[in-house]
Parts: structure tokens; sequence; C-alpha cells
């Protein structure tokens, strides 16, 4: 064979290779979050219907993907009782290659506030608060199950009951060896753009560990940019799911885009898909993608919270 061909088979090796690697594809995005926050989950409230019918749209999304199951579970629900009636929260791993005694975890909470009864929109869709969370973990467990290249286990769980308490984070971290999670990704209303604009987020805890640094080392050279929490007297890192493993002492942060300041739609029935900015949202969850393959890999391992 001629050099020119040699060259030529490398090069369309190469061509092919770039194609089949797994991207987060904005179409996704769209369609996993619309069904989220559709009138039809009726606001995901805990203890409802509409939180059943939430739970089993996730729980087909995670078999679609090929999930295993969590620890002795036969199936993707992990079930539990609060003020004596049923909840669960949804979880599904990629088994870790060569370090699978090794934990990185991925979170959200798709339970909200449920429905009023009287007005014209009667609907907490909670698009923002929190479907884009879980759309976010829907998303990179279909990536980084297409990319196959996970050295530690991989633990996507959304949540229930954190609008009452974090009932379901409560349980989950009483669950798990909280020695063996060496970083907790917590995705919390991505689905507006930042104080800074689009292109960024900012990280709760940022100076509690080195879990932000590792992401922002990760992200040089693109156009994006993680930032330390703009909100410090909002005490944001106490008042999401990630909260119960940072207790244990586990690098557990919440990303997010929210402004606390002045979000309109936080908690309100305004909070719809119509408000979100989805391109941009797709951009963060490629972003929190490239920022933790370092910690997947095996390469980063960030420093525990005191």
């Amino acid at each position: 064979m001629e050099k020119g061909s040699v060259l030529f088979f490398l090069f369309l090796g190469l061509v092919i290779q770039a194609q089949e690697k797994p991207i987060i594809q904005q179409q996704e995005i769209v369609r996993i979050e619309t069904e989220l926050a559709s009138d039809k989950m009726q606001g995901r409230a805990i203890f409802t219907m509409g939180i059943d019918s939430a739970s089993a749209f996730i729980e087909n999304e995670f078999k679609k993907i090929n999930l295993s199951y969590f620890k002795d579970l036969k199936n993707y629900r992990q079930e539990f009782v609060v003020k004596r009636k049923p909840a669960n929260n949804i979880i599904g791993i990629l088994l870790g290659k060569s370090r699978p005694e090794e934990f990185v975890i991925f979170s959200a909470h798709y339970d909200h506030l449920g429905v009023v009864k009287s007005g014209e929109d009667k609907v907490y869709n909670g698009a923002n608060d929190d479907a884009s969370g879980t759309t976010a973990i829907i998303a990179l467990a279909k990536y980084f199950k297409e990319l196959n290249q996970n050295e530690r286990t991989i633990i996507f769980v959304a949540f229930t009951g954190e609008e009452v308490g974090g009932f379901g984070s409560k349980f989950f971290s009483e669950n798990i060896d909280s020695n063996k999670v060496v970083a907790m990704f917590n995705i919390e209303m991505i689905g507006t753009e930042s104080k800074w604009g689009k292109n960024s987020a900012y990280i709760t805890g940022f100076e509690k560990s080195d879990f932000g640094e590792t992401l922002q080392k990760n992200l040089k050279g693109s156009n994006f940019n993680f930032n330390p929490d703009p909100y410090p007297s909002e005490q944001l890192f106490y008042r999401s799911d990630n909260a119960r493993l940072a207790a244990l002492g586990v690098p557990a942060h919440t990303i997010s885009t929210s402004k606390m300041d002045s979000e309109p739609n936080y908690h309100q029935l305004s909070d719809e898909v119509s408000t979100l900015d989805l391109d941009n949202m797709t951009e963060i969850v490629k972003s929190i993608a490239i920022s933790s393959q370092t910690i997947i890999n095996g390469q980063d391992t960030p420093t525990r919270i005191k």
C-alpha cells in the first residue's frame, strides 16, 4: 500500500472515531426537560400521583440507557418511608473499570411543589427547580454510558423530598459508605443564565475543597467558566441535597446558575419551560461532563471537606 493511501486511511479512522464520540444533544435536553416539567406531572409533589409519573419516566430513561442497579436493589427505585408514607429516590450506576469501589455521584432532586386549587394556572411545573438538574443527570448518564471510559463508578441519583426537608438525600447518605464517595456533582437550577451571562455557572461551598479548582482546570481553554458562589449570605451550600454528604466529609457541591437575589420564577407558578434558555442549559451540561473527566478517570481526587 502506498504511503498516501496509509495516511488517508489513518485520517479516515480518526474521522470515524471523532464521529463516534458521544455528544450531549440539545434536542434530548429539550425532550426530557419538557416532559418532566409538563402539566401532566402535576408539579411533582412528594406523595402524589404526579411524582409517581415523574419517577416512572426517569426510571424508563435509566432503563433505555441500560444503567445497572445500585447495590442490592432489584430495580432503579430506592424506597423508604417518610411520615408513614412511601417515597423513593431513583438510582442507576455505571460500574468503574479499574476503581469500582470509588464513587462519583451526579444528582438532582425531581420533586417540586405540586398544584394549587384555584386559578387559571394551577401547576408548579418546576422547570428550573429542578427539572433542569434532573434533565442534566439523565443526559449525563447517556453520555458517560456511550463514552464508556469511567475508571470510577458513577452513580446517577434523582432525589425526592428536597422541597420538604431533604428526605431523599438523607436516606441515600445513610445507606452509602461516604468514605467511598470521591465527589458529588449536585445540579440545581441551571435553566437560566447566571449573573455573568451565558457560558457560566457557580459552585456552592467553593472554598471548602479543591473540587471547584479541579473543574476550572479541566475547562481551561474553553469559553465556559465555573465561579465561586456569589450569594454567600443565602447559605446555598447547606440548602440542597449536597449538604447531607458534605456533612460526612464528601467534597459534595452544587452547580447552579440561579440568580438567587433576583430570580423571578423561583418557587412560582411561572417556573415553566418557556422561561428557560435551553441552548445555554445544554452548554452547561456539556461543560459539567468535560469538567468532571479527570475525577471520573481517577486522575484527580478532590480534597475532603472538614
